[in-house]
């Protein structure tokens, strides 16, 4: 009796082990320090717009629809609650990164108005907090590509057999990865015309 308790004592070990669980567990740990990464470059962002658009608005303060456009762009990334669970819902996830693309695009526009005001860019402010946000952008698209390296790892571990078995079994699902957000419109190559 001894022996045969001892034996399957082995075998669920040697079972154990092989489930893949505390796989699922490293994996699962990984990428939610690399969703950490991704929301305090996100957050670094976010905290550099409010002083972005005040200078701005000192030199353009005309261009009142670009401020606004930034001011409620970051109020939208402000409003979302960006927990370790956000990368759980697909549909917040969404939201998430379409308020990110928001910004991005309005914090564009801003910087492409500056143009027009040779002493916006002079300012040692401005040129400053430039500086920042485009480093902070480097710091995001790099943090961004972490996560979706590790969120690739995460899911091709818990569809993969015998994971996928342990994964069910314990209540893991796949997690959302960041898309382009306008894939349509990338696939089809630019028009170029040179004048006639």
């Amino acid at each position: 009796m001894r022996n045969v308790l001892t034996i399957l004592l082995l075998l669920s070990t040697l079972m154990l082990s092989g489930c893949g669980y505390n796989t699922i567990q490293a994996n699962d740990e990984e990428v939610t320090a690399k969703w950490s990464e991704v929301i305090n470059q996100y957050q670094r962002r976010a905290d550099l717009v409010p002083n972005l658009v005040n200078v701005v608005k000192g030199y353009a303060s005309h261009e009142k629809e670009v401020l606004e456009a930034v001011t409620e762009a970051r109020s939208k990334v402000g409003s979302i609650q960006a927990t370790p669970d956000l990368v759980k819902d697909e549909q917040a996830f969404a939201k998430f990164q379409a308020a990110q693309g928001q910004l991005t695009s309005a914090l564009s526009r801003l910087l492409v108005v500056s143009e027009n005001y040779p002493n916006l860019k002079a300012d040692a402010s401005f040129r400053d907090l430039q500086a920042q946000l485009e480093g902070t952008e480097n710091r995001v698209t790099v943090a961004r590509d972490r996560y979706i390296t590790a969120v690739k790892e995460y899911n091709v571990n818990v569809r993969t057999f015998p994971n996928n078995l342990t994964a069910m079994m314990f209540g893991y699902k796949t997690k959302p990865s960041f898309t382009v957000g306008n894939e349509k419109a990338i696939s089809v190559a630019p028009k170029v015309e040179f004048g006639k």
